[in-house]
């Protein structure tokens, strides 16, 4: 039997993303998922600009570019079609795209199961239903059956349940879970567009007590219209396609559109307390449940396999500490609660019911409307925790101001060519700087300590030199200017480990990041 460094259970795009960026690294990753095939049905409708950052580094925008189209805006309507809400998505967004991307999800995974079955270390079996599991010092060991009944035993050093809100793994060692309560029935309808419909909404949240609609377009060809359902509606009666169809008549007719789904989906707003056990972790939904009226429950279990995915990495090649993916969980959950908090905020306003709550709230937002007040933006948080110095955003070596936070991709030029960050400097740790001089006070065995994890240095200024990229649109000025730093080590996530003012403040930045990850000594890079 094979052994494997990590094996994935479930083969959405949670389990998609980890695998490709474990296979990416190098690392032999096995795949057991319960369909025979990709599930090929839309299920998220949107992700956002940090999401397209990461099919970036895969490589994958054009891929998927077909699936995907921007999003400008976002309106909610009350009962009498006055718009109660118009949030503006920015075009360029803090991760070098735009804010929102709708997407047809089946193109989406296409993309992704096509890169991951190329990848050499990858392999992905699907049919295989597992139904027992073990653990030791060592490994982990899963069985299970395929399709045919034959008999399936995997070993691998770490394994990953990313098998949905239904998972074996979750089921059988963290059935303990926190539930905010919020649970609602909706009537969930997808559509192909076969024809340019005058009128259609495009992205629309009907704020009606007798019926809350929520009306999203899903990529350039598909739409979805979403129905809040009443306790005493039958979820098989309302899939019918006659009742989809009497449902959405005001916008659709049967030569506009082909119907391609009906279900009934139940909103849930569930955290697992844990999810570590030994060597198996949880992401996804397997790991957390949340409403969708943020648009981020696909995006989370993707940040999720990133944030396991480079800690995995430098486990798994004795470059850290097995303690570092402890830091899994203390740094996504708090960010997952945020969203999931927020969600059921605006959920429950968007869903209201009684006559009289619904009035105010309608005055309310239409008073902030006549003022030309902007209505305030969900801004994601940074890390509060984890693998952070001084433990999360605001404290920590040197200035502190920029740790944990999300840090920005604008357009630099480097030798008279133009590009993204990303593409002109690569992926994994990097050292980003405003200016050559902060990096002389690196000494010889912090340079050998940083390039033994893969580090990369950058320095970023407002004019081009052999020593410098130009920093195009500001991005990076303007950064380190709120930060009040001059230097910033960045994750391979993205994430700041810690900001700098100068040099001596960098040197004792990285000896602390060393100290953390019980790095190997310089001298075994080689090794």
């Amino acid at each position: 039997m094979k052994d494997y460094d990590i094996a994935l259970v479930g083969y959405g795009p949670t389990g998609m993303t980890l695998a490709a960026l474990l296979g990416q690294l190098g690392h032999s990753v096995i795949v057991l998922e319960r369909h025979s095939g990709l599930y090929n049905l839309p299920r998220a409708a949107c992700f956002d600009d940090q999401t397209m950052r990461l099919f970036q580094r895969l490589g994958l925008v054009e891929a998927i570019s077909e699936g995907v189209i921007p999003q400008g805006d976002y309106q909610w309507v009350n009962a009498a079609g006055e718009t109660l809400v118009d949030l503006r998505y920015a075009a360029h967004a803090p991760g070098g795209w735009a804010a929102m991307y709708m997407m047809f999800q089946p193109e989406i995974e296409t993309a992704l199961d096509r890169y991951d079955k190329s990848l050499p270390g990858v392999d992905i079996h699907q049919g295989v239903t597992v139904s027992g599991l073990e653990q030791d010092d060592a490994g982990v060991t899963l069985r299970g059956a395929d399709a045919d009944g034959q008999a399936v035993e995997v070993r691998a050093r770490y394994a990953v349940g990313s098998d949905g809100g239904g998972s074996f793994l979750r089921r059988t060692l963290a059935p303990q879970v926190d539930d905010y309560g919020f649970q609602e029935n909706w009537l969930v309808c997808d559509f192909h567009i076969l024809r340019e419909v005058v009128g259609l909404p495009i992205f629309q949240q009907v704020c009606d007590p007798v019926q809350p609609t929520s009306i999203v377009r899903i990529g350039p060809h598909h739409h979805r219209f979403s129905f809040m359902l009443n306790a005493d509606d039958s979820p098989e009666a309302e899939t019918r396609p006659d009742v989809v169809w009497a449902r959405v008549a005001r916008y659709l007719g049967h030569d506009d559109a082909e119907l391609i789904r009906a279900v009934n989906y139940v909103f849930r707003s569930r955290i697992v307390r844990d999810w570590r056990h030994g060597r198996v972790f949880l992401a996804g939904d397997a790991a957390h449940e949340m409403p969708p009226f943020l648009g981020q429950g696909m995006c989370s279990g993707i940040r999720d396999s990133h944030n396991l995915a480079w800690k995995l990495d430098l486990v798994l090649t004795g470059r850290a500490d097995d303690s570092l993916l402890d830091t899994y969980q203390s740094e996504r959950e708090p960010h997952v609660r945020f969203i999931t908090e927020k969600a059921i905020e605006l959920g429950r306003v968007q869903t209201l019911r009684d006559p009289a709550a619904v009035a105010a709230r309608d005055e309310r937002l239409l008073a902030l409307r006549r003022a030309n007040q902007a209505p305030e933006k969900v801004v994601l948080p940074g890390l509060s925790a984890g693998f952070v110095a001084g433990g999360g955003a605001g404290s920590g070596a040197g200035s502190g101001n920029g740790n944990g936070a999300y840090f920005p991709q604008g357009r630099v030029r480097s030798h008279g060519a133009d590009g993204r960050f990303d593409d002109v400097v690569g992926s994994g740790w990097c050292i980003v700087a405003s200016e050559p001089s902060l990096l002389r006070d690196m000494t010889d065995d912090q340079r050998r300590a940083w390039d033994v994890i893969g580090g990369r240095v950058a320095v970023v200024s407002a004019t081009s030199s052999d020593a410098a990229l130009e920093d195009l649109d500001g991005t990076y000025a303007q950064w380190f200017a709120a930060q009040g730093c001059s230097v910033a080590v960045v994750r391979p996530d993205w994430y700041v480990y810690g900001t700098a003012r100068d040099g001596a403040e960098l040197a004792a930045l990285l000896d602390r990041m060393a100290r953390s990850l019980h790095a190997q000594p310089a001298q075994d890079a080689d090794g």
